[in-house]
């Protein structure tokens, strides 16, 4: 499913020439972050943003229900599934000038560094290990590109190469499918294929599985994807930074990698997917990803597990609601223990009976009101949490959860709203 066939919903065309150095791209994505905007001339190139931009777009785009999205992502990496390797990708359509300023890639906010591809995932493997993930990737040339790797998996394979004296081959894809954005932002074991959590998630939603082809350089990538960077993450460095992170606050610059682009592909017609940096779409897919760990450690804690979400106000990073039904008195703190390590970068989480619509913030808010009292906060000091969190300064951080349950043994009329059934 290439980008064109993501376009689905309300869309917002953008007509007429829209240079990448203006503000007119983060303009019309920020007007209405529900609406897919298409840019019919970005930089001389079609673009398009707020692809997955909410919780029903990427439904639509796995063909499940809303309320399956959790599970739908951890049956996947429970059981990931083979891909198709086909000789005929539509990837390979076209090769391209490698001509990096030439692309429809904008500078999104004033301080930014420069021009970023944000919606970007690197595909790798060195000596067996593979990984799938995403990078911001600030565009220096036309050859070159500066890429933050954070120290996880593509920081560790890259060092590995380093270490040996190698540059890290590598395939940047934009215009992946919802499955593969989605597989990139999990967390996943070192060494293990998200392409195969990928190909899961097709196969369940679709009836078929991941189509993937071959780069140049021997990397296999998704084959409907609408842009293919053939590459390689050198040995050399340079500066990095400022930009903006998911929290809309602006990240340090830092000493990163090189990466020079051997070759470019692209599909016929391609649309080059542009992800505006602290936006919805960003919430959703950096986010998203990281609820199904959430959903597998509290299980472990309590058996009754109806959903869990990350939310929109805490940037679907910081702030989190957990729905359960209640065996015994302490359920309830130990879904909060439970939740902060699904997922360490997470400050606040409420946990709530499953009664409550947890995609429904005055629910939540008004359960928070209603069931519980301050006595029924648990805080948590000194403990690592997210260097996105401006203010943590870069250390340790509260970490807070309320314990919205009703106490088993109450008496259910006072806690249960009216209803006329």
């Amino acid at each position: 499913m290439s980008v064109k066939q993501s376009l689905f919903g309300d869309i917002a065309e953008v007509p007429g020439r829209v240079e990448s150095d203006s503000r007119d791209v983060t303009k019309a994505l920020m007007k209405d972050q529900s609406r897919t905007v298409l840019f019919d001339d970005l930089n001389g190139g079609r673009a398009a943003g707020n692809l997955f931009s909410t919780r029903e777009k990427i439904a639509s785009a796995l063909n499940i229900p809303k309320d399956g999205i959790v599970e739908h992502l951890l049956d996947a990496i429970s059981s990931p599934r083979p891909y198709e390797v086909v000789d005929d990708p539509e990837f390979r359509q076209v090769e391209r000038d490698v001509e990096l300023m030439s692309l429809p890639i904008p500078q999104y906010f004033p301080e930014d560094g420069g021009r970023y591809i944000t919606s970007g995932v690197i595909v790798t493997e060195y000596q067996g290990k593979k990984n799938v993930s995403f990078h911001r990737m600030m565009i220096m040339d036309d050859h070159r590109i500066a890429v933050r790797l954070v120290p996880r998996h593509l920081f560790t394979i890259y060092n590995m190469a380093k270490r040996n004296g190698e540059e890290l081959k590598i395939a940047i894809c934009v215009g992946a499918r919802a499955e593969v954005l989605l597989a990139a932002a999990t967390s996943m074991d070192f060494g293990a294929d998200e392409l195969e959590v990928a190909s899961a998630m097709c196969e369940r939603g679709h009836g078929h599985p991941l189509r993937v082809g071959r780069c140049d350089n021997g990397i296999l990538v998704p084959a409907d994807t609408d842009f293919v960077l053939e590459g390689r993450i050198t040995l050399n460095e340079t500066k990095e930074g400022p930009f903006v992170d998911i929290t809309g606050t602006y990240d340090f610059e830092r000493q990163q990698p090189v990466i020079e682009v051997d070759r470019i592909w692209t599909c016929n017609d391609p649309v080059f997917h542009v992800l505006l940096p602290g936006g919805w779409e960003h919430y959703m897919l950096m986010g998203l990803p990281r609820e199904p760990m959430i959903l597998k450690t509290v299980r472990q804690a309590v058996p009754r597990v109806k959903n869990v979400r990350l939310t929109e106000g805490g940037c679907c990073w910081l702030n989190g609601v957990v729905s359960i039904a209640k065996n015994k008195e302490g359920d309830g703190v130990n879904a909060i223990m439970a939740a902060f390590t699904g997922h360490p970068s997470m400050k606040q989480v409420i946990v709530v009976d499953d009664d409550i619509d947890i995609f429904d913030d005055k629910e939540v808010e008004w359960a928070v009101a209603t069931r519980m009292q301050a006595d029924r906060i648990l805080k948590i000091p000194g403990a690592a949490g997210s260097s996105l969190d401006p203010s943590s300064h870069g250390k340790t951080t509260w970490k807070v959860g309320y314990d919205a349950t009703i106490p088993l043994g109450s008496d259910l009329s006072l806690f249960k709203k009216a209803s006329l059934e």
